[in-house]
């Protein structure tokens, strides 16, 4: 019996072999979603002059409450003709600079404006304006490295300047489906066929995690097409096979890719579903092996697949993020094995609540299609009861 390694045992050794692939300059347009490799600085101030908060009028705050002459008017992007006479008022545009001698604005919904003058209240030194640096200061850190760029992200980069970034390169995943049974959606399925449907949802899957993929033709139950499939896959950073990791009589892709040269580092983990799956390194490209039912196949993309590319992007943390919900029914613990059930989940007052749906079984993917979520159910006696706090992986 083979001894099956907890999950987080799995994902150590996974990660043991996940090096920083090099890395590579990208352009900011093209950064979403890339991990940065360096910290990137801030070029300039931001704001990188002292700016108005609202549309009014700088003034000094000493001058008021008054009835102040207009000295000049300042636009968003113009310079200001001059630093603010004393006992006088500027009219200024929400984004531009608050002049020389300036300390204060008054919103323009505040100010009795007749023209060439206005009658402003008290107003309090700094209010409404923007200093200098207040945000970042040119040579500050904008983003971390081991970072990902989000849409927030890449809006500081630009707004501090920088116009290119360094990042890992995007890891080459080959997505490879065994089996002799599978064929394409719309054609014709003859007894004992299916269609095949794992190498569309994995790539779907992995994109997300910054790589580029490439879906590998269907390859059939015999050692030669496995041969070259495989040997064609392994001229990528990463390989998923779906299919032919088990002990049946054709299961045939551990066997073909020792031959090529991977060393297997584990087969078997306590996951439900999933249990047979395989993972294995031919210099530093990363193989695994993911079972062929639909749900085991996605639950190991999404577990430890999505992992290793984080990991050789440089990623901080690159460890599956879970986050926390209750359950509306009970759920019996495997003792065993941890489980991935799946649900849908709906916002309450009091939280995330978490609906397991019906069909838990590994080959049923329409079932699946109808959760949002994946429930983690750590292995043990009894059961997690109905309120549970549990925590759980997006399906998105």
């Amino acid at each position: 019996m083979v001894d099956l390694l907890t999950v987080d045992d799995a994902l150590a050794r996974v990660l043991e072999h996940a090096a920083p692939l090099p890395s590579e300059p990208v352009s900011i347009d093209d950064a979403l979603g890339r991990v940065l490799a360096e910290p990137a600085r801030a070029l300039v101030d931001l704001p990188p002059f002292p700016s108005s908060a609202m549309d009014g009028f700088a003034v000094r705050a000493v001058d008021t409450p008054g009835d102040l002459p207009v000295a000049f008017r300042v636009a968003a992007g113009a310079a200001p003709p001059g630093a603010l006479p004393a006992g006088s008022a500027a009219g200024i545009a929400t984004g531009g600079t608050v002049p020389d001698g300036a300390d204060a604005v008054v919103p323009v919904e505040d100010v009795e404006d007749r023209g060439d003058t206005v009658v402003v209240p008290e107003a309090e030194g700094g209010q409404h304006v923007r200093p200098r640096g207040g945000d970042v200061r040119a040579g500050d850190v904008v983003v971390e490295d081991g970072i990902r760029v989000t849409a927030v992200r890449l809006g500081a980069l630009a707004a501090a300047g920088v116009a290119g970034v360094s990042c890992a390169r995007r890891p080459r995943v080959a997505i490879l489906a065994t089996g002799s049974e599978l064929r394409s959606p719309g054609e014709q399925l003859e007894p004992g066929q299916i269609y095949e449907s794992n190498r569309r949802m994995l790539a779907a899957a992995l994109e997300g995690s910054g790589a580029t993929t490439e879906v590998l033709p269907v390859v059939a139950d015999d050692v030669s097409a496995h041969r070259a499939g495989l040997e064609r896959a392994l001229e990528s950073d990463v390989v998923v096979t779906s299919g032919g990791v088990s002990m049946g009589p054709h299961d045939l892709v551990r066997r073909v890719a020792a031959d090529l040269g991977v060393e297997e580092v584990f087969w078997g983990v306590a996951i439900k579903p999933g249990k047979p799956l395989a993972f294995g390194v031919r210099d530093s490209t990363l193989v695994f092996g993911l079972p062929g039912n639909p749900v085991s196949s996605l639950v190991g993309a999404l577990v430890f697949v999505r992992t290793a590319l984080l990991a050789l992007q440089g990623a901080r943390d690159p460890l599956p993020v879970y986050a926390s919900g209750r359950l509306t029914s009970a759920l019996r613990r495997n003792p065993r094995r941890d489980e991935f059930v799946r649900a849908r989940s709906r916002w309450t007052d009091d939280g995330r609540l978490l609906e397991p749906v019906t069909g838990q079984e590994s080959h049923m993917i329409v079932r699946a299609s109808t959760a949002d979520v994946l429930v983690h159910v750590p292995r043990g006696d009894g059961e997690v009861a109905t309120g549970g706090t549990v925590r759980f992986l997006e399906l998105g």
